[in-house]
C-alpha cells in the first residue's frame, strides 16, 4: 500500500515520551485513597464515563445518532458518503450530561478514533465543560471546525506518556481500525485530515461520512491507564474502541510516517508502565482480536465494547443482548471472566479486589432506563439462534 522508501519510523514508535499535560485547575480530589477504586460507566456504543483517581473523563461521547442508510451510502462498509451535513443533537447531549454526577463536570475528553460514531459530539462535550480533548490530529481539526480553539485539543500520535496528576498516567497506544483494505478501505485505511473541515454555511453541520469529514484519523489512539494509590497500590486498564486482526502486526503508515505496528506499540506501553498484565481490558474485535491481544495484555477481566450497533435510538435503551460464543469460549480457556452489559449506563468498579458491576439506578432513572433491559421474546429468540449479536467488526453493518 505504501512504498518502502517513503517509510520513516518516527521516535514516537520507538520511545515513549513523558509529557506533562496541564492538570485541570479545578480537578476534583474526591478522597484520600484516589487510586484505590476506579468507576467505569458504559453509556452505549463506545461511549464511556471514567472516574479515575479523582479525575473525570468521557471517551467519545457520541449521542447524536446520525441516520443510517440510506443517509449513508457508498464504500467504507456503507459509510463512505452522506446525503448532506448533520448537526449535533444538543438536547440529548445536555440530558446525558446532567444525568452524570456533579452535573456533568469533566476534566478530560478522550477520542479513540475520529469516525462519526466516536467524535461527532466530542467538541460539544469539550465546549460545554471546558475539558480539554486528548486525541489525534483529525479529532482536533474536527473540533476546530466546530469553533474550539486549537489550544483546547491536545494532539497525540501514539507513544506518549501523559501524567495527568492525581496518580493517573495515560499511555497512548497507536492502533488500527476494524475491517480490511480489501473489504472497506475508506473505513479501515489510516487517513488523517490535513485541515479543519468546512461546516455547512446554513446549518453549521458537518458531513459524517468516513471519506468526508470523519475519516478514522490515522487508525486510532487507544489508552492504557495506570493509577497509583496509597501504600504502593496500583490499578490498570486498557481500552480500545476498534481493532482488526488482519493487520495488528503490520506497521501503521500515514503520509509517509511510520507509527509502528499496534501490538508492538502495546508491548512498548506495557513495558514502559512496568506491567505484565492489566486488571481490565475494555475491548472490541471479537475472538480473532482477543487471540492476538491477550498474550500481550493478559487482562484479569474483559468488558466488551462497541457491539450494540450504530443507529439504534439512545433513549429506548439497549437494543439487544450481548452474545459472542467464540469470544467467550476463548476467554474461558484463558481464565478471563467476561462481564457484558445488560443496559445502557451499566457501571463497573475496579479496585484491589477486582472488577464488579455496581448499581447505577439513579443515573439510569434520569434517562428513563430500567436497571436491566427487558427484551421482547422475539429478540431473545433471535439472539439465541446466532453465535454472536456483536457486529462483525465494530463499525460494520
Amino acid at each position: 500500500m505504501h512504498a518502502a522508501g517513503k517509510r520513516v519510523r518516527v521516535l514516537l514508535s520507538l520511545l515513549l515520551l513523558s509529557i506533562a499535560v496541564p492538570a485541570r485547575a479545578d480537578a476534583r480530589d474526591d478522597d484520600d485513597g484516589q487510586g484505590d477504586a476506579i468507576e467505569l460507566t458504559w453509556m452505549s456504543i463506545a461511549n464511556w464515563y471514567f472516574k479515575v483517581g479523582g479525575l473525570r473523563f468521557i471517551m467519545d461521547g457520541y449521542f447524536t445518532r446520525l441516520p443510517g442508510p440510506p443517509f449513508f451510502s457508498g464504500g467504507g462498509g456503507g459509510f463512505k458518503d452522506t446525503k448532506g451535513p448533520f448537526s449535533v443533537d444538543l438536547p440529548t447531549v445536555l440530558r446525558v450530561r446532567y444525568a452524570l454526577e456533579a452535573r456533568g463536570k469533566l476534566d478530560y475528553v478522550l477520542a479513540g478514533h475520529s469516525h462519526f460514531d466516536h467524535t461527532f459530539d466530542t467538541a460539544t462535550w469539550s465546549a460545554l465543560t471546558n475539558a480539554p480533548i486528548i486525541g489525534g490530529i483529525t479529532t482536533c481539526l474536527q473540533a476546530q471546525a466546530e469553533g474550539l480553539p486549537a489550544s483546547q485539543c491536545h494532539v497525540v500520535a501514539g507513544g506518549e506518556r501523559l501524567r495527568l496528576g492525581h496518580g493517573v498516567t495515560l499511555r497512548v497506544v497507536r492502533w488500527n481500525h476494524s475491517g480490511s483494505h480489501a473489504a472497506n478501505p475508506e473505513q479501515h485505511d489510516p487517513v488523517e485530515l490535513h485541515a479543519p473541515p468546512v461546516p455547512d454555511p446554513v446549518t453549521g453541520g458537518l458531513r459524517g461520512g468516513v471519506a468526508e469529514d470523519f475519516p478514522n484519523g490515522g487508525g486510532g489512539r487507544m489508552y492504557l491507564f495506570t493509577v497509583d494509590g496509597e501504600h504502593g497500590s496500583r490499578l490498570s486498564f486498557f481500552v480500545n474502541n476498534s481493532a482488526s486482526a488482519v493487520d495488528l502486526t503490520q506497521d501503521i503508515v500515514v503520509d509517509g510516517v511510520n507509527y509502528g505496528a499496534p501490538l508492538d506499540n502495546l508491548r512498548r506501553a506495557m513495558a514502559d508502565a512496568g506491567l505484565t498484565s492489566v486488571d481490565l481490558w475494555i475491548g472490541t474485535g471479537g475472538a480473532a482480536v482477543a487471540r492476538l491481544v491477550v498474550p500481550f495484555l493478559r487482562p484479569r477481566v474483559y468488558i466488551p465494547n462497541h457491539w450494540d450497533g450504530l443507529f439504534n435510538p439512545f433513549f429506548p435503551g439497549l437494543p439487544f443482548p450481548f452474545k459472542d460464543a467464540a469470544l467467550k469460549t476463548y476467554l474461558d480457556s484463558q481464565g478471563i471472566p467476561m462481564l457484558p452489559q445488560t443496559q445502557y449506563f451499566d457501571k463497573y468498579r475496579l479496585d484491589r479486589d477486582g472488577v464488579s458491576k455496581v448499581p447505577n439506578t439513579a443515573q439510569k432513572a434520569k434517562l428513563g432506563f430500567s436497571d436491566v433491559q427487558g427484551f421482547a421474546p422475539a429478540t431473545l429468540r433471535a439472539a439465541a439462534a446466532v453465535e454472536t449479536t456483536a457486529l462483525p467488526d465494530d463499525c460494520g453493518q
